[in-house]
């Protein structure tokens, strides 16, 4: 974790409650936009935004040869998040990385962002929500991406937040789960399975800044805490990938590399087969789970929410992928096969059904227990 990070969750958490309505709620928040406008002033890429925050609705100029990328995001309180585990400054970064992945996952740019909180009294009455407009600010800032709307209102209980964004691409280059063909090479960007040991750590009494450095596993235990409440969009990757028609099909990883390459082959009406000694686990998993009755390879398949970006290529595209975007590289983790295959996973010499075991909202987390090797073996 970045110094400067603890020091603004240690700060915040000092700050003394301040009581306000809603309507100075929101010019504390047009006063925001109104400062990052002035530093993206010089951005040719906002310059359709016609009316952005102050009237009913924002309005955007229509380009010609452009086309609109729009996703939503639902994060609830005791559902997607902890109150107790996640400091609000991270919530709000993640609950615009959510949403930028999936535009990151069309291969489009971000452009612009709607923001709907629905807030208990309790939070409102607490610095909690200039916290979380801070990280979401933060993260906005480093991608161009301008507030243009939103809503705010009072729940009985619960924080509810819904993160919309709009994202811009040539017209016909979005790039959708449904084009892989057999043959393609299946990849994945960056590593998996930290931000499900993230989550299993959170869910055992670990907390950002709350361990003890001088312990030898403490800062693996805060990298993957981190993996878990601050991921990091892939939306470099996903530019190149749209921008140069690299990918053939795209999927973002929030639900688990099994349940969203069973997405992706559903729609592309194929079949694949997955190396497991090819994935790209995260080391800190690979260093510490395996001491904590956790294992990194149903972590990594199963886990969910590390915001990858898991994408299929023709064999000759290939060799025309960079080594890395943004400082992040990719792996070729298997091939796409004929529907009639199915989706599998290769172990060494013995292959195996790969199941969707991924993040189900009306089932909830899969036992960790549960195995890989379920189906028959050939």
């Amino acid at each position: 974790m970045k110094d400067e990070d603890e020091q603004q969750i240690a700060r915040h958490s000092q700050k003394q409650p301040s009581s306000r309505s809603e309507f100075d709620f929101i010019a504390a928040v047009r006063q925001r936009i109104a400062r990052q406008s002035s530093s993206l002033s010089f951005s040719p890429h906002h310059s359709s935004l016609v009316r952005g925050i102050g009237d009913d609705a924002a309005v955007v100029k229509q380009q010609t040869g452009r086309e609109t990328v729009i996703t939503s995001d639902l994060l609830v309180e005791d559902i997607d998040f902890r109150r107790d585990s996640a400091p609000p400054i991270l919530l709000g970064h993640k609950a615009l990385a959510v949403s930028l992945s999936d535009i990151a996952a069309m291969g489009a740019r971000p452009r612009w962002t709607l923001l709907a909180l629905g807030i208990p009294r309790d939070i409102w009455d607490s610095d909690f929500v200039d916290q979380f407009y801070e990280g979401f600010f933060s993260l906005a800032d480093r991608y161009d991406v301008r507030l243009i709307g939103g809503d705010v209102s009072r729940t009985p209980e619960k924080l509810v937040i819904d993160s919309i964004a709009l994202g811009e691409c040539a017209a016909g280059f979005s790039v959708g789960r449904s084009g892989a063909k057999p043959g393609d090479l299946i990849f994945v960007t960056g590593s998996l399975g930290g931000a499900a040991a993230g989550l299993r750590l959170l869910d055992r009494g670990a907390r950002v800044g709350l361990e003890y450095p001088d312990e030898p596993e403490w800062k693996l235990v805060q990298e993957l805490l981190l993996r878990q409440l601050r991921p990091e969009p892939r939306v470099g990757w996903g530019l190149v990938l749209g921008d140069e028609r690299l990918a053939s099909a795209m999927i973002d990883i929030s639900d688990g590399l099994s349940s969203d390459l069973h997405h992706l082959c559903r729609e592309s009406k194929v079949g694949a087969r997955i190396e497991s000694a090819r994935l790209p686990i995260d080391s800190p998993v690979v260093d510490l789970c395996g001491r904590r009755a956790l294992d990194p390879l149903l972590l990594s398949l199963h886990g969910g929410e590390d915001f990858e970006l898991l994408f299929t290529v023709s064999p000759e595209n290939a060799a025309r992928l960079p080594v890395k975007v943004d400082g992040v590289s990719v792996t070729r983790v298997g091939e796409i096969k004929d529907s009639s295959q199915g989706v599998r996973l290769v172990e060494g010499s013995r292959v195996w059904d790969l199941p969707a075991h991924g993040w189900k909202h009306f089932e909830g987390v899969p036992s960790l227990k549960s195995q890989v090797s379920s189906g028959d073996a050939n």
